[in-house]
């Protein structure tokens, strides 16, 4: 192995090695502190907490869970795969299927816009990797991209998208259910198993293996549009 890597393995499947060079792109793009604005998205979770379907940890932990498993979460990294497959490859009309196909999953106004202006926002301050390194598209198509890019594998940036996702979230939850940080710790500490696997899929996923399951999910990110009294764009 070169000096200077990480081997990092997932679940039995063969080594993601990735380069502190890497590593350290993943840590600034993923935080954050990079200036995407994921803090004032809370994908539906604001409306479903003053519905009352969240009023304790584990019922934040529950909901996370199920996103990345069956439902936004697990097809923004089936998505993301995509995206990398394709700028490795260098097809660029691929990238842009995946990206119109990203738009067009949306299941509401709202998700739409979440993932349009987050992707938009990630491409310009992706600026310094280079002019034109990643276009405005959905947000894991951009990351995803961006990723392949830059040379950092595929495993690795879905493994930081999926913590991402999860610890985004989670903030949501600390600043409205309301919960503690250390409990929202705990919740992360709680999802890594669940964080490394979903990401293995999704690392040999392919578009056919889009789908979601999570409903109720989708019903509160529509009632967020309507939601008289809020913190957050969706």
């Amino acid at each position: 192995m070169p000096a200077g890597t990480i081997t990092v393995m997932i679940d039995g499947t063969p080594p993601d090695t990735i380069g502190p060079a890497a590593l350290l792109k993943l840590q600034t793009w993923l935080s954050p502190a990079f200036p995407v604005g994921a803090f004032g998205y809370s994908h539906g979770l604001e409306a479903a907490i003053a519905a009352g379907l969240l009023r304790r940890a584990d019922d934040c932990a529950d909901w996370i869970e199920t996103l990345l498993v069956h439902g936004s979460g697990w097809n923004d990294l089936v998505l993301l795969a995509a995206a990398h497959r394709a700028a490795m490859a260098g097809d660029a009309g691929a990238l842009t299927e995946v990206a119109e196909l990203a738009g067009a999953l949306s299941g509401s106004a709202e998700r739409r816009r979440e993932t349009a202006e987050l992707g938009s926002a990630f491409a310009a301050a992706a600026a310094p990797w280079g002019s034109g390194t990643v276009e405005a598209m959905a947000y894991p198509v951009a990351v995803g991209a961006l990723a392949a890019r830059e040379s950092v594998p595929l495993g690795a940036a879905a493994t930081a998208f999926a913590h991402a996702f999860a610890a985004n979230l989670l903030s949501v939850c600390v600043r409205l259910v309301p919960l503690g940080q250390r409990e929202a710790v705990a919740i992360l500490h709680q999802l890594e198993p669940v964080l490394v696997e979903t990401a293995r899929r999704a690392a040999t996923s392919t578009l056919d293996d889009l789908g979601s399951a999570t409903i109720l999910s989708d019903i509160q990110a529509m009632r967020h549009e309507t939601l008289e009294t809020r913190l957050f764009r969706t």
